[in-house]
């Protein structure tokens, strides 16, 4: 998969154990908890078992094959309970959409506190996956405020 900014190529950048499965090739959990990390060209996601294990980390390009591939990375390891978006009213409002079409729940996660930032450092991936444990907690914003409205951006 890839998108084009500017005459350059964004491709789909996977990490995780055996890229889409468990310890195991071929394990399958329960249940997994999305968190993304959105940006103006890519989005970051990570994903989590039901006890909070990480699964993987994927990018994807901001676009419509960009979700499709999040879906079926995420469906790799099984049932897709929610997940956790930052800027569902922004950058990540086209994915919100997308996510919430599939039938998969989908709730707002406020970016980290700048004091956070500055003692654990700025990172996607770990961003990422703050916002799939935020997500696991309960602890989420809520339900995304105009991503019917908002365009695809």
């Amino acid at each position: 998969m890839t998108a084009r900014r500017e005459g350059e190529e964004i491709g789909v950048n996977m990490v995780g154990r055996e890229k889409r499965c468990g310890k195991n090739p071929g394990d399958v959990v329960e249940e997994v908890v999305l968190g993304v990390d959105t940006h103006l060209d890519v989005h970051v996601a990570v994903a989590l078992d039901g006890l909070g294990r990480r699964l993987g980390e994927l990018a994807v390009p901001r676009t419509e094959k960009g979700c499709e591939g999040l879906i079926s990375w995420a469906e790799g390891f099984g049932r897709v309970r929610g997940a956790g978006v930052e800027g569902t009213s922004s950058y990540g409002a086209g994915l919100a959409r997308y996510l919430r079409a599939v039938g998969i729940r989908v709730l707002e996660v406020e970016r980290p506190k700048r004091r956070h930032l500055r003692r654990k450092g700025k990172s996607d991936s770990r961003d990422a996956e703050a916002a799939a444990r935020t997500m696991l907690a309960g602890e989420t914003a809520g339900e995304p405020k105009s991503a019917e409205t908002a365009s695809w951006r």
